[in-house]
């Protein structure tokens, strides 16, 4: 069920903002009826697909908790999502992997196709993933850390705005002589006052516990200054390190000729000495800078790249869309010979290999892959039988009525509705849809993907964009600050182009 909406910019109650403060537990830990009702927050219907990928997902938890003699053998049973664009498969993956917490990337069978008869390398997609899990894992290690950066970032910027003193007590020199060789340059310099034995006088050691006292009491006055913020626009001078060099930016491979994982550009800058240079930078963007170099700093890249690594082979997930591109009549002649080729290519990565990154081995054995298509003109069983086997699990979506629009147009959280109320919002206009308009807005998309190509739910937006362009252009001086759609405003606003076919063709 979806939940109660509120009015754009209103605190939800101490209740529900306690629920959404506390984490989730990791999804796979949850039983499959919760990562059902968790995929429902945002994605409407489609509940077969939804009830396949929540047994996958809770079947790796199950796999982690068997003896260890029989673990390696359980292999994910992976899904072939058949259906019309826009009905919600890439969602359902995406959406998966982002409420798992797991490295999730999405390519495109046809890309494969893209150069010759093969295209890109396909054990290319095992290595944009490990990528894609070393930024996850650096984020969140980031993220516990940073308050840590920001101290001793604070601590440096400090140090820039009022270097220390030094222990001994500094004294300026004396000018020389009225008549006499010299220059008064003004300079001060480290005066000693000592006894005849060599220790520092009791005046001295005075004058310098005043002097530490003056400038940590000048420190803290600054400190102050800087966390409230007055000091932003100041400008510090701080030393970066230079990033990349250009001419090595020119030797990478072109796509489809990628290296297997000695990456040549990196090793070289590891030789090539680490130049610094120094920049005036306002505070704030010092502060930024520094910032990242205390991250790098308090984050272990070797710790990162293990738990990469891990989440990659065991939690993993690649979605595969235009499988169906793919796929044609077996023994015809001609180009599409290409498409076997790439469903050659793709059996030993799904089925289990080994893949050379540039960070380590990657076994492909435990990740779980989910492919996607319409399969208007191919059928799944055109692909090759190897592929086929691969892909025990099979669940058709079913195409998006009217009434699935008017759901998708209120039920989820990030229903479009409550996106254009967020957008308004920013004006100081409030933007409300009567249950009728709704209606009207589903009824509208809904007959332009009979008369027109379907594409499901992507309807919505063509029509949603059509209906609010003017009121979102003339919002700022827009007299009414509450603006309520019901039916016949909605018509009276899509009039012009539904009365067109030509322009409803154009714009729909």
């Amino acid at each position: 069920m979806a939940e109660p909406s509120r009015t754009p910019g209103e605190e939800p109650p101490p209740e529900q903002r306690a629920q959404e403060e506390e984490p989730l537990p990791w999804l796979e830990e949850l039983p499959p009826r919760k990562i059902v009702a968790e995929l429902d927050r945002y994605i409407v219907g489609q509940d077969v697909a939804k009830k396949a990928v929540a047994i996958a997902i809770r079947n790796r938890w199950r796999r982690a908790q068997a003896p260890d003699e029989i673990r390696d053998e359980i292999v994910p049973n992976n899904i072939i999502m058949i259906g019309p664009t826009g009905v919600g498969k890439t969602e359902i993956a995406r959406r998966l992997a982002r409420l798992a917490g797991a490295p999730f990337l999405k390519v495109e069978a046809s890309k494969f196709t893209e150069v010759g008869y093969v295209g890109r390398d396909v054990e290319s997609m095992v290595r944009e993933l490990v990528d894609v899990a070393i930024n996850m894992v650096r984020t969140e290690r980031e993220d516990d850390v940073y308050p840590r950066a920001e101290e001793r970032a604070e601590e440096r910027l400090l140090d820039i705005l009022l270097p220390p003193v030094p222990s001994a007590p500094v004294l300026p020199v004396p000018s020389a002589p009225s008549g006499e060789k010299g220059e008064d340059t003004g300079e001060t310099r480290p005066l000693f006052v000592v006894s005849s034995r060599g220790d520092v006088t009791p005046k001295a050691a005075e004058a310098s516990a005043e002097l530490q006292e003056r400038w940590r009491r000048t420190r803290e006055k600054l400190r102050q200054q800087l966390r409230e913020g007055k000091l932003e626009e100041r400008d510090v001078e701080v030393e970066v390190q230079q990033q990349g060099f250009p001419m090595l930016e020119m030797m990478q491979p072109p796509p489809g000729m990628e290296g297997p994982d000695f990456n040549f550009t990196e090793w070289l800058q590891e030789l090539l000495p680490k130049k610094k240079k120094r920049r005036t930078v306002h505070l704030h963007e010092a502060r930024r800078i520094l910032v990242d170099e205390e991250l790098k700093k308090l984050v272990d890249m070797d710790d990162v790249v293990s738990e990469a690594l891990d989440r990659v082979e065991n939690h993993g997930i690649i979605f595969i869309d235009e499988l169906d591109k793919i796929a044609g009549e077996r023994g015809s002649v001609g180009p599409d010979v290409s498409r076997e080729g790439v469903q050659r290519d793709l059996l030993p990565i799904v089925e289990g290999s080994t893949v050379q990154t540039r960070y380590g081995y990657v076994r492909t054995d435990h990740i779980l892959f989910i492919a996607a298509g319409a399969f208007h003109v191919s059928k799944p069983s055109d692909l090759i039988p190897e592929l086929q086997g691969r892909f025990p699990i099979r669940v058709e979506l079913e195409p998006l009525t009217e009434a699935d629009f008017v759901r998708i147009l209120t039920e989820p959280e990030n229903a479009l509705t409550k996106q254009y109320a967020a957008l308004c919002a920013a004006d100081g206009a409030t933007l409300e849809f009567a249950p009728d308009g709704i209606r009207e807005v589903a009824s509208i998309a809904a007959k332009a993907n009979e008369q027109m190509e379907n594409i499901g739910a992507r309807r919505l937006h063509t029509v949603m964009t059509a209906l609010l362009e003017e009121l979102l252009f003339e919002l700022p001086d827009y007299p009414i600050k509450h603006l309520v759609f019901d039916a016949a405003k909605v018509r009276e606003r899509l009039s012009k182009v539904l009365e067109n076919e030509d322009l409803r063709r154009y714009i729909l």
